[in-house]
């Protein structure tokens, strides 16, 4: 009895812990609907006003394009990056290994401020602008250690026979890579790409200190339309921002489970 109550209770607090997590969000999607100025309950109407005011609002389509840029920037060389050097660590022995390891990893466990100051300064001291340049570099080092972890797992699971097997039947070293390795990768390399994305066009902390005037992206945006005032047109680029981090690291996992699928 005892046990039944404290599973019951269990699922209660469980459920008290999503809903905590989950109404405020769901507020900002309802009230990104409201087609008054203010966000009043129950709401009078159902409207797509805010969004078309959105989508003809100049600055903040600019700040989208720059964000879709920078994160696609982020993706592709994060991945460039990242395979090699996951080959490196899983295939290879060499002075220094695991240093070398730990520190591309050591951004994961850094506070994203802490990160966004120390290459601030270190470009001051070095007598460097801000630039988007510097802000693909910032978001490259805050979203390799994800690639690099991704791509390593899987290369685990890659048996080396299948490799040593080409070598051996002629095959070059780069031959190998392209037609047996890099195949049996792209679930991870896909993956990767996407969650390198999404942190990249999700990332607010950081880009506050690298982003200039003309580099903002769409978070760095909100948190300065919250700083001026409150418009109702951040409920739909916030609900619009909601529906794309959602989304992208569920399109990852199931690239990552379809393409698992297929090499099996």
């Amino acid at each position: 009895m005892f046990k039944i109550k404290g599973w019951s209770l269990i699922r209660f607090y469980t459920i008290l812990v999503y809903i905590w997590m989950f109404a405020p969000i769901a507020v900002v999607i309802l009230l990104s609907f409201n087609p008054q100025q203010f966000g009043t309950f129950p709401m009078e109407g159902f409207s797509f006003k805010w969004y078309g005011d959105l989508f003809h609002n100049t600055t903040i389509i600019m700040a989208f394009k720059n964000s879709m840029i920078l994160g696609s920037l982020t993706a592709i060389l994060t991945t460039a990056i990242g395979i090699p050097a996951a080959m490196a660590f899983i295939r290879y022995e060499f002075p220094g290994k695991n240093t070398l390891n730990t520190l591309l990893l050591a951004p994961i466990m850094i506070p994203e401020v802490v990160l966004g100051v120390s290459l601030l300064l270190f470009l001051r001291w070095l007598q460097q602008p801000k630039s988007f340049l510097l802000l693909l570099i910032g978001h490259c080092v805050l979203t390799l250690p994800y690639v690099l972890l991704v791509v390593q797992a899987r290369l685990v699971g890659i048996k080396r026979s299948y490799e040593e097997a080409s070598l051996t039947l002629g095959a070059g070293p780069f031959q190998t890579f392209r037609e047996v390795t890099l195949p049996l990768l792209t679930p991870a390399v896909m993956a990767g790409m996407l969650f390198s994305f999404s942190i990249s066009f999700d990332d607010v902390t950081a880009t506050l200190f690298w982003a200039t005037a003309q580099s903002q992206t769409v978070p760095v945006k909100i948190f300065a339309m919250l700083r001026n005032n409150i418009s109702p047109e951040i409920n739909a680029l916030g609900a619009v921002m909601i529906v794309l981090t959602v989304s992208i690291p569920l399109l990852a996992g199931y690239l990552a489970r379809r393409f698992s699928r297929r090499l099996e």
